[in-house]
């Protein structure tokens, strides 16, 4: 049966950094659903309500509940633009979503942000209009994460919350080319 874990949080928050390194950990075959990729890259198309996004983040979604031992989400996904997605979610994984909300403050965001290659893409300001505080699903439990735990420790706690066997940090491998 299929497990999806679900990150959420504001951008700079550490959610792709998370998905990637679960990845990695879970293994062949897990896929990663990126709102990023799909919105951005590969339809170039604006977030909010009604984006053009949302029926291919549900298509993705299903594709993976049918082909794939575990699916990971990530992305901003403000919960009143993305509710079909999420409802989608919950009847298609039902007791198998594990969600995460990445619950920091907008100065931590700003300081992870200095560190990665998008910031020469956008800045604080874009990031202040983005900003969507405390922004819970409602009826999908989520537990937050905060600033203080370490991504390994977020990692640990995933893998054991979905019971989910990881590959050591030591052991991984690249993704294949």
């Amino acid at each position: 049966m299929s497990k999806l874990i679900l990150l959420r949080g504001n951008s700079g928050s550490g959610k792709s950094s998370t998905a990637v390194e679960l990845q990695r950990r879970i293994g062949r075959n897990t896929l990663l659903i990126s709102q990023d990729t799909v919105r951005r890259e590969m339809l170039w198309a604006q977030d909010g309500c009604d984006t053009a996004a949302l029926p291919l983040l549900i298509a993705l979604l299903r594709y993976g509940y049918e082909r794939c031992p575990a699916v990971i989400l990530e992305g901003i996904l403000v919960s009143a633009w993305y509710q079909p997605l999420f409802q989608t979610a919950a009847e298609l994984f039902r007791g198998n979503i594990f969600a995460y909300y990445f619950d920091l403050p907008f100065e931590e965001t700003m300081k992870r942000h200095s560190t990665r290659e998008k910031q020469l893409e956008f800045g604080e300001r874009e990031m202040r209009r983005w900003w969507v505080e405390k922004d819970f699903i409602g009826f999908l439990p989520e537990k937050t994460i905060r600033s203080e735990q370490s991504l390994d420790s977020i990692i640990e706690m995933i893998l054991s919350d979905a019971q989910i066997e990881g590959t050591p940090s030591a052991e991984k491998t690249a993704p294949p080319a």
